[in-house]
């Protein structure tokens, strides 16, 4: 399967089947051209962080998508599914939080000044 809104579709539904909360899509199409859709999504625990991978996953082979890889299942902390064009982050509240991959792929490119540096964004 090669559609990627497709391939979009069916990663949210199978985090809605497994009540992931706070389900954000995002369209990285103009940013990179290492992926083309973000999918962030909050577990509440580590057990249901793994479950709505394990889902996606599922849902996605059985529609025939190669999933290229699949990370973090150990800690079950931020487990992230890469479906190529499409990569779908699930994390715990407070990892969401910290990384704030929203922001950082938000539309806007990130930018900031290290400490004691010169001013840095990413072209």
């Amino acid at each position: 399967m090669d559609n990627i809104q497709e391939i979009v579709r069916l990663a949210v539904e199978a985090l809605e089947d497994v009540k992931g909360k706070n389900i954000v899509e995002l369209d990285t199409s103009e940013l990179t051209s290492l992926f083309h859709h973000l999918i962030v999504c909050t577990g509440d625990s580590n057990r249901q962080v793994k479950a709505l991978a394990n889902s996606v996953a599922v849902k996605l082979k059985e529609a025939g998508v190669d999933l290229v890889g699949s990370e973090g299942h150990e800690s079950g902390e931020w487990v992230l599914v890469d479906a190529g064009d499409v990569v779908i982050h699930v994390m715990l509240p407070a990892v969401r939080d910290y990384y704030d991959l929203e922001e950082l792929w938000g539309g806007q490119k990130p930018s900031f000044t290290p400490a004691g540096g010169k001013p840095w964004s990413a072209a």
